[in-house]
């Protein structure tokens, strides 16, 4: 039933989706607190630095500027499939799908910087699926580049999913080294400029390349998972999963735009969980990134899968992880 009614693509929807949003963050808006409780705070990157200088003087501003970016990341979570349409199908499943998924982690639900780091990674992702049949040098992986640079800014991991530009290289296009180039320009060009704007107002360089070490490297990010959190992982885990398997054995029968556009969610799904395994300074947050891929994993089993029965239990299952994490 809750199914149905999610797989349609009215207004009625739309109004849900945003309610269910609402509900997830109910606590953290009768409860809000400000990024210090997390450690955002200390040694941040300079956009994010920014973020924090003009919300956090109140914690619930705080709050509610963190959950307009996730309606931001739900947004264009939907408008991505709708204009590059790989699934196939309208729907706003990608965003419900995103939202349960997030609140596996509560105690993110402040303004972290993996945000508005997922916002530009989703822009770059799209992005690059754009340069799909351009002829000759497609300049896009630059744009790519730019937009994980800016994310960068807010959050140093993010610079590692910049493998996804060379990726989407080797998946999309006939690999050209005028596009490696040009995609590791767009990488560095945000990173000139604002720290050249910094040196140029006098900033103390020094402590602007200690706090990219610091968060690239030095950062001591661990995470304690309790036995219910870690069951409520693993059983999401099992839907991926579930999902995944059905995705592969029909994938050689999709369009080819839509076969490579799925690869790459794929890739940046593999990526974003070996930034999380090998560095130490990555904790829970990027859950906001990991989850990214999956959405439309499951969305495309929801859309098409053949058994009736399974798909309804799986998203009763989405639910009813959310309400107990």
């Amino acid at each position: 039933m809750l199914l149905k009614k999610f797989r349609q693509s009215g207004p009625d929807v739309m109004i849900l989706t945003v309610i269910i949003l609402i509900l997830t963050w109910l606590g953290t808006f009768l409860h809000p607190r400000l990024p210090s409780v997390q450690g955002f705070d200390v040694m941040p990157m300079p956009l994010f630095s920014l973020l924090l200088s003009v919300s956090s003087f109140s914690a619930f501003f705080s709050v509610f500027v963190a959950f307009l970016l996730v309606l931001l990341i739900a947004y264009l979570l939907v408008n991505f499939n709708t204009s590059a349409f790989f699934i196939s199908e309208r729907t706003f499943l990608p965003a419900v799908v995103f939202i349960l998924l997030a609140a596996l982690f509560p105690e993110y639900q402040l303004l972290n910087p993996v945000l508005p780091a997922a916002v530009f990674l989703i822009l770059a992702i799209r992005t690059i699926v754009e340069s799909y049949k351009v002829h000759g040098t497609a300049y896009s992986f630059f744009d790519a580049g730019v937009l994980i640079g800016i994310g960068s800014l807010f959050y140093a991991p993010l610079i590692w999913m910049g493998l996804i530009l060379f990726t989407g290289i080797l998946i999309l296009r006939t690999v050209n080294f005028k596009e490696i180039i040009i995609s590791i320009f767009g990488l560095a060009t945000p990173l000139f400029i604002v720290y050249g704007i910094l040196y140029v107002a006098g900033k103390n360089m020094q402590d602007q390349l200690s706090a990219v070490s610091w968060n690239l490297f030095g950062r001591e990010a661990g995470y304690a998972v309790s036995g219910t959190k870690l069951a409520l992982i693993i059983t999401a885990g099992v839907l991926i999963l579930i999902a995944a398997v059905h995705l592969l054995q029909v994938l050689n029968m999709k369009k080819v735009k839509s076969r490579k556009t799925f690869n790459l969610l794929m890739w940046t799904f593999f990526i974003t969980l070996g930034v999380m395994l090998f560095f130490g300074s990555v904790s829970a947050e990027i859950h906001f990134l990991l989850i990214i891929p999956p959405c439309y994993i499951i969305t495309h089993y929801f859309v098409f899968s053949m058994s009736r029965r399974i798909p309804g239990i799986m998203m009763t299952v989405l639910f009813l992880i959310a309400a107990a994490a």
